[in-house]
């Protein structure tokens, strides 16, 4: 009679952890399928952007020439812009080159964001918005005290091509933006 009372809280045991196993497995897929459907993001404004460019060389000695792309990603719930671009070596520097990636994303009733990283470790988060031809969007890095500002611009040219503009503010001085880099690129 005793051997009968171990095997069957051995079997009870063996029962109650298959079941907790189960529940810990279920009930955090239940949790995550039970949130609510997020709005379709729109991705239409952004149209005039997407695919891969080449930068037009400068006439100046030491400017470099790059490529980017904008790609939509993640079943198209972001945008990704990924930027390479080779400097030649000048009197003053030795060549180099510059790989950068930005990620936008929207969320409902809340601005544009991005945030950019690059392999010189510069992370810079942007509000994105558009001007209201829509043909031009800009990105603007936050506001930090004692720490320069940034801002990114595209706007749409002719026969597919896109100005660039990427504008500096010194620190203390957050609205008072001078050209840093201008440039002109052409889909590819």
């Amino acid at each position: 009679m005793r051997r009968f009372r171990v095997r069957s809280r051995i079997s009870v045991s063996r029962n109650m952890m298959t079941y907790l196993f189960g529940l810990s497995v279920l009930i955090p897929a239940m949790t995550f399928s039970a949130q609510p459907a997020k709005k379709a993001v729109s991705w239409d404004d952004w149209q005039f952007l997407l695919g891969e460019w080449i930068g037009e060389r400068g006439g100046q000695p030491g400017q470099g020439i790059g490529t980017f792309a904008f790609s939509l990603e993640l079943q198209n719930t972001i945008l990704v812009r990924k930027n390479h671009a080779e400097y030649p070596a000048t009197k003053d520097r030795p060549a180099f080159s510059h790989d950068d990636l930005m990620v936008v994303h929207q969320e409902a009733g809340k601005p544009t964001q991005a945030i950019y990283f690059d392999n010189e470790g510069h992370v810079i988060n942007y509000t994105v918005g558009f001007s209201e031809d829509k043909n031009g969007v800009t990105f603007l890095s936050e506001l930090m005290p004692s720490a320069p500002r940034f801002k990114l611009t595209y706007t749409k040219g002719e026969k597919d091509t896109v100005l660039i503009k990427f504008e500096i503010a010194s620190p203390g001085k957050p609205e008072e933006f001078s050209p840093y880099l201008e440039a002109k690129a052409k889909r590819k």
